[in-house]
């Protein structure tokens, strides 16, 4: 074969097509690799935000527990979900040579650590329901076990079509169960646990009297409760907008229905309440909690309107939840992720329709089994996970340890301590 033979260049030639088709397939797994790592610091970056929300919001005594929580909470949460909770949910682990778990860029691991951070989310939710009053060790118990097996139950459903629900909804009512970013696989689930746990503690030590009258406990730190709030807002893009997992299926729709939900949220919880500063922060992150599902669907006027509505709910439940039903949600998490949440994951089957300005796939019936069965597979394993712990071993604090606060009573130290060590 000649040098310079139409057989010889018809080789070269695919040759080099193969080279350059494996070249543009590498980049590709590395730039997605590169993408859904950054959504992961995006959203590690939000547990700042959890913690600096319940700093600012409980009282001084309790400001060091608040930041030592998120952080062990964390770590109990990765451990549950290396070894337990992720394999639940997508029938993967990581028990192979590190040869093999650094193919492809180690993309499989980056998606784990990606995912881990939405079901870490789980137990810093709760505890900003069951602050200044629960047990620091039984809680991280909790957290284990919530992370381990709860939320990678229903995750597994939702995101991974286990046991035939998404096939058995599409059959019924047309469409599968669509939750694009966790406004009920995450928000809800975490809301409706705290909300089990918060029953089961009760409410804090002369927060309500038998005479009826309430004891107001308002935030320690308003500055610090904004921080935790625009550090949760910020991250909040990574979460929604990552939640793609492919660089090739990023959609600015989902940047844009996002800062829309988060401005329809601030300007109702402003309103509704009064310009309170508290409501104010908090509607930013009702917005946002119930974009989650629809987020990839639907027109930026149908997602402003879905964020004034939560702002607005989070606004009128908390205030019943505290002063009405005398449900001593610390941070009001019930309200902000249980509420909001599912009334997101409902929201994306009215707002997600081609009738309202939507891309359409969606059902509302769907939209309403799932969110359902969402949230009672919440509360019945929150439930089960804190009334187990309760009869075993107890999840609330003595009355002296309640008294004294969290930061004293479990980490021997304030936030602010009157004298300097060493003078």
């Amino acid at each position: 074969m000649s040098e310079n033979s139409p057989e010889k260049n018809k080789i070269v030639f695919k040759q080099g097509f193969a080279l350059r088709e494996k070249i543009v397939e590498d980049l590709k797994i590395s730039n997605d690799a590169l993408f859904i790592l950054l959504g992961a610091i995006m959203v590690l970056a939000m547990h700042a935000g959890f913690a600096f929300l319940e700093l600012g919001t409980v009282r001084k005594k309790n400001q060091v527990n608040a930041l030592v929580k998120i952080l062990t909470d964390f770590a109990v949460s990765t451990l549950a979900y290396f070894f337990i909770g992720y394999m639940i949910a997508y029938g993967a682990n990581f028990f192979n040579g590190a040869e093999q778990l650094a193919q492809k860029s180690g993309y499989e691991l980056v998606k784990f650590f990606f995912l881990l951070t939405f079901a870490a989310a789980i137990p810093a939710i709760v505890s900003g329901g069951i602050a200044e009053r629960a047990r620091f060790n039984p809680q991280m118990t909790a957290t284990f076990m919530l992370v381990g097996f709860v939320y990678p139950f229903f995750e597994g459903i939702a995101w991974n079509g286990h046991f035939g629900v998404q096939e058995w909804l599409t059959a019924a009512f047309g469409a599968a169960f669509h939750d694009f970013a966790g406004s009920v696989v995450v928000h809800a689930v975490g809301g409706w646990i705290a909300l089990a746990a918060v029953l089961l503690l009760g409410a804090r030590r002369g927060r309500y009297s038998k005479e009826g009258h309430i004891s107001a406990h308002p935030p320690s730190s308003i500055p610090f409760l904004a921080l935790g709030a625009w550090i949760l807002t910020v991250g909040w893009f990574g979460f929604n907008v990552m939640s793609a997992q492919e660089i090739t299926k990023i959609s600015g729709l989902v940047a844009v229905n996002s800062l829309m939900a988060m401005v329809g949220g601030t300007l109702t919880a402003l309103w509704f309440g009064k310009n309170d500063p508290g409501f104010v922060h908090n509607g930013p992150l009702a917005g946002l909690v119930a974009i989650c599902a629809g987020s990839d669907l639907m027109h930026p006027i149908g997602a402003l309107l879905v964020g004034g509505v939560a702002g607005a709910l989070f606004v009128l439940m908390f205030t019943l939840t505290q002063n009405r039903w005398k449900i001593d949600d610390v941070l009001g998490v019930w309200p902000l992720h249980g509420l909001c949440g599912a009334w997101g994951g409902i929201a994306a089957g009215i707002f997600g329709l081609k009738t309202f300005g939507g891309i359409g796939g969606v059902t509302f019936l769907s939209q309403v089994a799932g969110t359902l069965l969402g949230v009672t597979i919440a509360f019945i394993g929150g439930f089960a996970v804190y009334g187990t712990l309760k009869t075993a071993v107890g999840i609330r604090l003595s009355p002296e340890e309640e008294f004294n606060g969290t930061d004293l009573s479990v980490h021997k130290i304030t936030a602010t301590p009157e004298r300097e060590s060493g003078w």
